[in-house]
């Protein structure tokens, strides 16, 4: 449980890091950010999971192993085998558990968290105002933005319209650039204009109510702030994110993935029947034809044509074959839309399972692991564990990536870091039992110091 809450926070902190100017000084509430946190923290337990199982296994052999407990164990007739079981037992219990966290918690956490990263990354200063056009966002101005920099808070060619309708007047305030920011109780929106000119109208007291005066004046700098507290956050509706795959359990996925398969044979279809129809069209002799054909139906017929005309059949081929290969290399992408879809569908309902298989896996390299290196706390086993993992999981995602571009079978390109890691834990498992000096250092400098003597042996001679 530590090592897990360890590895949490360190992949909260790179969320954190990633998304933080999506987050930070948006009028946020604070319980909005806890709860995307919560849902980031369940969408991080694929990768936390398996990690942590590594890193703990091999801190607790490596501190049995550090302090001579394993062999008293062994002294006392107990051999590693055996003393791995319970420990085994606990790892079968917890993949279990992860392979039902993986089916019916997951899809929802990963709905809830995408709902709602989604809407505070829409709910940013600049949407407020898009580039170039008027937005009525703030009641009784209208502003227009005329071009926005990369961190969208700097603006350039600011023009604001302020209108109060009792009064009947308008004033309008033109700046070269300006900053905005919120203040930070989230309540207002704050420009910070430079270099502009504000022009006030007012009404006049006659009869006619006729404009009697217009002040004009030019400022350097200056403020002002805009109401934005009936702007809060916009909550999308979750069934727009439910058909993405993350959002499935395995009976969804199984669906969807049948469900792609009849697309794809009944898209395969329709190419034949339009293929064949065209076959067939113009095997008929082109007088037999119910409308009029420009193309012959065979090479006699083409040879009786003069050679205008036969120049004629020729070009109006070379038409009617460029249409039909558009018409079915459009058709063929959409059939290779359609397989990549099946495909990650298939690779998601693996990805179910293999949660769990990691988790056993990755134990059975860090516990004889951790024997061998006979090192606990966090200083070796976590840059043993890193090491081990980055494999891992650099391999996962490699397969993933052939599987998504379709040169690999769903089933393969989830499995195969697995199928990989395994036998090393099996290699692993078998050199703790023997007591194998596997990673002492001392082993292998005997072995070059030998190697070279005998080298500088053979030159002499």
């Amino acid at each position: 449980m530590v090592t897990f809450l360890i590895v949490m926070f360190v992949l909260l902190m790179l969320f954190l890091f990633k998304y933080i100017d999506d987050l930070i000084g948006k009028g946020f509430e604070w319980y909005v950010i806890v709860e995307l946190m919560m849902y980031a923290s369940a969408t991080n337990v694929q990768m936390a999971l398996p990690l942590s199982v590594l890193l703990s296994s091999i801190m607790t052999y490596g501190s049995l192993g550090e302090n001579y407990e394993l062999v008293a164990i062994k002294a006392a007739g107990i051999s590693l085998k055996r003393a791995m079981y319970p420990m085994l037992v606990i790892i079968i219990i917890l993949s279990a558990s992860a392979f039902i966290f993986s089916d019916y918690m997951l899809p929802i956490a990963n709905l809830k968290y995408y709902n709602l990263l989604y809407d505070a990354r829409q709910q940013k200063s600049a949407n407020f105002l898009p580039e170039g056009v008027f937005s009525n966002s703030f009641t009784g101005y209208s502003i227009r933005v005329g071009r926005k920099d990369a961190d969208g808070q700097t603006l350039h060619d600011v023009m604001i319209y302020s209108k109060n309708p009792a009064d009947n007047n308008t004033d309008v305030t033109i700046a070269k650039e300006g900053k905005m920011y919120r203040t930070p109780n989230g309540l207002f929106l704050v420009f910070k204009l430079k270099d502009g000119i504000r022009y006030e109208e007012s009404a006049g007291q006659g009869a006619y109510n006729v404009r009697e005066r217009l002040t004009r004046y030019r400022f350097k700098t200056t403020e002002q702030k805009f109401d934005i507290s009936g702007l809060k956050i916009h909550h999308t509706d979750e069934s727009e994110f439910k058909s993405a795959l993350q959002m499935m359990n395995l009976k969804q996925l199984r669906d969807n993935a049948a469900l792609t398969h009849r697309q794809i044979d009944s898209a395969i279809t329709i190419n034949y029947a339009l293929l064949t129809a065209y076959f067939k069209y113009y095997s008929i002799p082109a007088k037999k034809r119910p409308h009029v054909s420009v193309i012959p139906s065979d090479g006699q017929e083409f040879a009786k044509a003069d050679v205008h005309q036969q120049m004629s059949y020729v070009a109006n081929g070379t038409s009617e074959a460029h249409s039909i290969q558009d018409l079915l290399k459009n058709r063929a992408q959409h059939v290779k839309d359609l397989e990549q879809n099946e495909q990650r569908a298939r690779l998601e309902y693996q990805k179910k399972f293999t949660l769990s298989a990691a988790c056993i896996a990755l134990f059975l390299i860090g516990a004889p692991l951790g024997a061998i290196i006979r090192k606990g706390g966090l200083g070796m086993p976590v840059v043993v564990s890193v090491i081990f993992f980055l494999f891992y999981y650099i391999i996962s995602t490699i397969g993933e990536k052939y599987v998504k571009d379709g040169d690999l079978s769903p089933v393969i390109g989830s499995w195969i870091a697995i199928l990989i890691i395994t036998p090393i834990g099996l290699f692993l498992s078998y050199k703790a039992a023997t007591d194998s000096a596997l990673f002492d250092m001392e082993l292998y400098k005997r072995f070059f110091n030998k190697l070279f003597k005998r080298r500088k042996v053979v030159k002499g001679e």
